[in-house]
């Protein structure tokens, strides 16, 4: 029986592997999306700190001028909500879970370009050889999610988008081309 065919062992550990890889590139990719949407809100509550700060350095200073009652109220409700931003800062760090995050997408991508060599390399290794190697990167990678923060549906469905609809794991040989040297781009080759 051929290697390749649907009924042999090669073919069936070929497609756990490309599935592995599939699994690792969506959850590297949800991390990311993470990444991206907590910094994101991290951003929004310094300006947020910041606006209501100053709106509360005014406000006292105008209450100190004049005795308006509405000042003071302005002023009590804005001091309010910047107790409870500040709290929320304070209890939820954000820039620590951007971090933790960051860490676990790192360790996942690394994981998944070891799966697409092995999967270059699928035709020239030895079947034991690459069972080993994938045994090796399955507990590389629970090790990775035993120790990552969770990742989200919200992240997930972007995760989705991006792969499926936006490609944004994949380039054309074009787009590849364009970032190599001239010395080794494919384009160049076929010409000769």
């Amino acid at each position: 029986m051929e290697r390749n065919s649907q009924a042999s062992q090669g073919y069936k550990l070929e497609s756990q592997i490309r599935e592995a890889y599939g699994r690792i590139t969506y959850t590297q990719t949800c991390h990311n999306k993470i990444i991206h949407r907590l910094k994101r809100k991290n951003d929004w509550i310094k300006i947020a700190q910041i606006v209501l700060s100053a709106l509360l350095s005014g406000g006292f200073l105008v209450t100190i001028i004049s005795s308006d009652k509405v000042t003071g109220i302005v002023g009590g409700i804005l001091s309010l909500f910047l107790l409870i931003l500040n709290t929320y800062a304070k209890n939820f760090n954000l820039i620590e879970s951007v971090q933790e995050h960051q860490k676990s997408s790192d360790l996942l991508w690394k994981i998944r370009e070891e799966y697409v060599s092995l999967l270059i390399d699928f035709e020239v290794l030895e079947m034991e050889e690459i069972m080993k190697k994938r045994d090796e990167l399955q507990d590389r990678t629970a090790e990775v999610y035993s120790n990552s923060p969770r990742t989200d549906a919200k992240s997930y469905a972007q995760a989705q988008k991006a792969l499926k609809t936006e490609e944004e794991q994949t380039f054309s040989e074009h787009e590849i081309d364009v970032m190599l040297p001239n010395s080794i781009r494919r384009n160049n080759r076929e010409l000769k």
